[in-house]
């Protein structure tokens, strides 16, 4: 499987071309992963290009009322001002990252720390939580496959900053967060000031719950791969279990660093989570948990397909070295015998005489008693199992 970032849509795979600051995504090892640039002559690189251009940047926002749940499409800078001055609660959606200039002004309108203003906008960046003052920083990445054995993945940046939650999502979706949006929706009471940090870390397990589907589906492929490593080894399938064990090597790198830094968090308590969004964060450190360790039986997986292929490949190999060691012991002695029979030795004038070289049956005699031999040859071989396949299907 190969790793793609910076899609426009789910499943569209991004081209070879380098960033604005020096990052390129360059192919190793059947994976794309972004990198330096060496200083090289010519001009600074372009824009990286994705297919279809940037998605182009909107900003929706979910207010929390105590009436209920108010939905506010295609926000303008002005309204977003006039929300935050209302001190509602507020849950702002960035989707997008083509327009950086609005995003620096939404994160100056919202009290953005500075230094997380690049973390939200450049892609891709590693998995990280870190906390500034009274943000808290959260980024992942949306894991999902595709019909082409490709691993995709999408950035999602979340900050907690008191009443405000800001989401900026690489990719654009119809709605963000849906299954979340719902039951916020649907919920009674609706949320208050006090529930924007549980909305935290619910966002981050509704971005891990998308990862356990792709995990289930590698998992179904290396049940397939290790049937076809017993009945149809072939290079292709170890081909594949290398792709496999790479993807799964992406996809803990994605999770890894949520493991301790997520501890760090919860033992530090910071003044903006309350007791039950620690709660819930030692919820998501269990999930994250679950996913590591599944990523780890996998990854085995991934070894014992390897352990069967060649398991199998060798015993195939034995199988052609039998069947040749067979045909060689059977016409050893009969090599033998021709080439006795074939000494150019006058019967005449040796004291030593052949009998057999003047017989008027002599030839026909001859090949029988080769025949005979090569029976009794194969026949013994046939008892003591020689003859059978070790490398039948199951």
């Amino acid at each position: 499987m190969q790793f793609c970032s910076n899609l426009v849509e789910p499943g569209v795979t991004a081209q070879l071309s380098p960033n604005l600051d020096g990052r390129s995504l360059a192919r190793t090892g059947n994976v794309l992963k972004s990198r330096r640039l060496p200083e090289r002559l010519g001009e600074l690189p372009g824009a990286l290009y994705v297919h279809g251009g940037v998605a182009p940047t909107t900003i929706s926002v979910l207010v929390f009322r105590p009436t209920g749940v108010e939905h506010r499409e295609y926000v303008q800078l002005r309204d977003l001002e006039q929300l935050v001055a209302e001190g509602c609660p507020i849950w702002v959606r960035i989707k997008g990252l083509a327009n950086q200039e609005l995003m620096h002004q939404v994160f100056a309108c919202l009290e953005v720390p500075e230094p997380l203003h690049q973390p939200l906008i450049d892609t891709p960046q590693r998995t990280r939580v870190d906390a500034l003052g009274h943000a808290v920083l959260v980024v992942m990445h949306r894991l999902s496959g595709t019909s082409g054995n490709r691993l995709v993945s999408e950035q999602v940046g979340l900050v907690l900053l008191g009443r405000v939650l800001l989401s900026v999502e690489e990719v654009p979706r119809p709605v963000a967060f849906p299954e979340l949006t719902r039951w916020l929706d649907q919920l009674q009471p609706p949320p208050c000031a006090g529930d924007i940090d549980d909305i935290l870390f619910f966002l981050i397990d509704e971005v891990l719950d998308e990862v356990l589907p792709l995990l289930e589906q590698l998992s179904e492929g290396l049940d397939d791969l290790e049937e076809a490593a017993i009945r149809r080894p072939s290079p292709r399938v170890l081909r594949q279990a290398y792709e496999m064990r790479s993807t799964l090597r992406q996809v803990r790198g994605m999770i890894w660093p949520l493991r301790s830094q997520l501890i760090v968090l919860i033992r530090q308590s910071y003044r903006v989570l309350d007791k039950g969004a620690i709660k819930g964060f030692r919820e998501v450190s269990s999930h994250v948990d679950v996913i590591f360790e599944t990523a780890e039986l996998l990854r085995h997986q991934c070894d014992g397909v390897t352990t069967s292929y060649m398991a199998s490949i060798s015993n195939r190999m034995n199988q052609v070295m039998k069947m040749l060691t067979i045909v060689s012991s059977i016409f050893v002695p009969l090599t033998f015998i021709a080439g006795v029979y074939g000494m150019n030795f006058n019967p005449d004038k040796s004291p030593w005489n052949m009998p057999e070289l003047n017989a008027y049956f002599g030839y026909p005699l001859c090949i029988a008693f080769m025949l005979i031999v090569a029976a009794i040859q194969v026949g013994m071989l046939w008892r003591r199992g020689w003859f059978q396949d070790w490398t039948g299907t199951r």
